[in-house]
This record gives structure tokens, C-alpha cells and sequence, in this order.
């Protein structure tokens, strides 16, 4: 498929440039968006990624607390699927991913994991990504035991009239990205049905999952114009611009952020971010 195909250029190219950018981000009670997704399934002992990049979220689970009853990290099985060979390397390497993890090359539309091997499946904005997604949902029900639970973390944009540094960026970006031909531009990624709780229940309930709890809370990553930057431009639309649309990208964004940087050097940037989680019900 056109959009696997670009997923794995760009990320051969700069794996794990997401997990990074997102990993500074804080939501309202000071976790970051991996570690509200590892929440949503505490206690599991064996737990699948699904798109698990350069391995922050398998490295957040790795040193979870153990609590009562659960698993902690020393006792957990962990093991995490992506497209792309670099990122998968980069999470091998990682010091806080354990040796044991299992990190296998795959497709969520055909996991290559025997049926109920999980109790957990999570995906930190790698679902929204895919595309057919009735064949991912009814393989993450497949490789799940009975009672398991699926939780993920898809987008969902900027905060509408909050005037941050993500939203000024998304106007910016949009308006750049339609002023090229219509081949320059990136294929269609995902299926917008996973980005809201309406159509992420009717794909999971047709998987045989329960009724998805869903929430939304803004990530806040503020920081210096260039942390700012950094995390901005990690943004799959930006590949196709030529070098001197993307100079031309930088130097509005500069300008547009200097208005509303604080006299501390901070800029304000809320991305808004929906969790969600599903339970496959016991036979």
C-alpha cells in the first residue's frame, strides 16, 4: 500500500522522531501521553505495541511500579510490532527496553502472534495511521485473551482558538501543503474513523469488543521556539516540501510564535489527544 510504503521511508529516515517529540508532552496531571496509556491497562502481564516505534512506551512499561495484585515491569511480558526495521533497531537499543522484549517486523492487519497470547494490546498514535482497520481491530481481538483490553492514543488536533503555537503551526502547514501539486502531497494516512469515539466503537464492537471509554485532554508541549519547533516538524505532512518552502515553513513559524513566547522564552503549544480503551468480554 502507497501509505505503508511513505510510513517506512519516512521512518527509515528519522526512526523514532514521534516518541521523542511526544515524550516531553504533559497532560493535566503531569503524566505523559505513554504513561496515561500504560495506565489505561495496569496490572497486564502480557502486553503487545502495536506500532511501537523506537520503544518509549515498551520502555515506560518496563519500569512500571509493581502494584498489588499486577504486574510490574520485572514480571511483565512485553512485545511491540512495526512497520519499520530502523525503528524497530533504535528500540532494541534502547537501555530501558528489556533484552527479552520481543520486537517483531509486521503489520497490524496480520499480526504474526498465535491466538490469545496477550492480556493487553496498547497503541500510542500508530492506530490512526492504518488502514484497514477492521482487519487491525479483528487481529488485536485474535491475538488477545478473553477479558483482554485494547487502549490506544490517536490525535486530535489543535485546541480550536486556543492561538498556541500548534494551532498557528496547522494553519501554517495546511496552507503550505495546498499549495503543492496534488502528487507532491503525502498519500491519505488512516482511517478517520479511529479518531472518534462514534466510529472507533462500531470497529471495535464489530471485532467483538465492549463499549470503548473515551476521553480527551490536551498535551501540553511548551517549551523554547526550537524545543517547539523540534516537536512541530516532526509532522508527516512537512516530508514532501521542497527545502525552500520548508526555510520559508521555519521563518512564519518564527514569526508567528515570537508574539505569544513569554518574557521566560516559553511558547505555548497544546496538541489535544483522545484515549480510549475496550475490553474483550470473558467466553
Amino acid at each position: 500500500m502507497r501509505q505503508e510504503a511513505f510510513l517506512r521511508r519516512f521512518h527509515a529516515e528519522r526512526p523514532g522522531v514521534t516518541g521523542e517529540a511526544m515524550a516531553r508532552g504533559t497532560g493535566p496531571d503531569g503524566r505523559s501521553s505513554y504513561t496515561m496509556l500504560r495506565d489505561l491497562v495496569h496490572g497486564a502481564r502480557a502486553v503487545l505495541d502495536l506500532g511501537c516505534g523506537n520503544g518509549v512506551l515498551l520502555e515506560s512499561f518496563a519500569g512500571e511500579p509493581e502494584a498489588a495484585g499486577g504486574a510490574g515491569g520485572a514480571g511483565r511480558v512485553l512485545a511491540g510490532v512495526d512497520l519499520s526495521a530502523e525503528a524497530l533497531a533504535a528500540a532494541r537499543g534502547r537501555a530501558g527496553v528489556p533484552a527479552g522484549a520481543v520486537l517483531v517486523r509486521g503489520r497490524g492487519q496480520r499480526l504474526p502472534f498465535a491466538d490469545g497470547t496477550f492480556d493487553a494490546c496498547v497503541s500510542h498514535m500508530a492506530l490512526m495511521l492504518m488502514g484497514d482497520v477492521e482487519q487491525v481491530a479483528a487481529e488485536v481481538a485474535r491475538v488477545l485473551a478473553p477479558g483482554g483490553v485494547f487502549a490506544c492514543v490517536v490525535g486530535g488536533g489543535a485546541v480550536a482558538g486556543g492561538g498556541d503555537a500548534y494551532e498557528r503551526f496547522l494553519r501554517l502547514v495546511r496552507s503550505a501543503v495546498d499549495a503543492l501539486p496534488a502528487e507532491r502531497r503525502i498519500p491519505r494516512l488512516g482511517d478517520p474513523r479511529t479518531r472518534t469515539r462514534e466510529g472507533l466503537d462500531a470497529l471495535l464492537r464489530a471485532a467483538g469488543f465492549g463499549p470503548v471509554a473515551w476521553r480527551t485532554v490536551p498535551l501540553r508541549l511548551d517549551g523554547t521556539v526550537e524545543d517547539v519547533w523540534r516537536t512541530v516538524s516532526c509532522l508527516y505532512d512537512l516530508e514532501p516540501l521542497p527545502a525552500p518552502d520548508a526555510a520559508a515553513l521555519r521563518e512564519a513559524f518564527l514569526a508567528e510564535v515570537a508574539r505569544i513566547t513569554g518574557p521566560d522564552g516559553r511558547v505555548p503549544c497544546v496538541m489535544r489527544l483522545h484515549l480510549s480503551r475496550a475490553v474483550l468480554p470473558p467466553r
